[in-house]
């Protein structure tokens, strides 16, 4: 195996990281606009007293993410798993925003 020179591979990666990184990006502000839609479904279920965890949706997402994945060759166990992440994370926001309702409620 032939020892690796640290600063040649900077260069010579450094197209890639630089492709990555921009990928990063779109993916982190999707993400950001997938939780801006959380917090308006969130008013939604505050308003009609529906719980944040729907576990028929989860399994909904969670299958149609692994099975689109497999389109872009991403393991289907993979995306069931970012998407539990994603999925947790969007329950906690809707959480969030019915305490925070639940806090002016009792202000009034």
């Amino acid at each position: 195996m032939k020892k690796s020179n640290p600063d040649a591979t900077k260069i010579l990666l450094a197209p890639f990281r630089k492709e990555i990184d921009k990928i990063d990006d779109q993916i982190l502000k999707l993400l950001g606009q997938r939780f801006g839609v959380v917090k308006k479904v969130a008013k939604v279920k505050i308003k009609h007293d529906i719980p944040a965890f729907l576990g028929d949706r989860v399994t909904q997402v969670r299958e149609r993410a692994a099975t689109n994945g497999l389109k872009y060759g991403i393991d289907p166990d993979f995306m069931r798993t970012l998407y539990t992440f994603i999925i947790y994370q969007a329950c906690a926001i809707e959480d969030l925003a019915k305490a925070e309702a639940t806090k002016k409620k009792a202000k009034k």
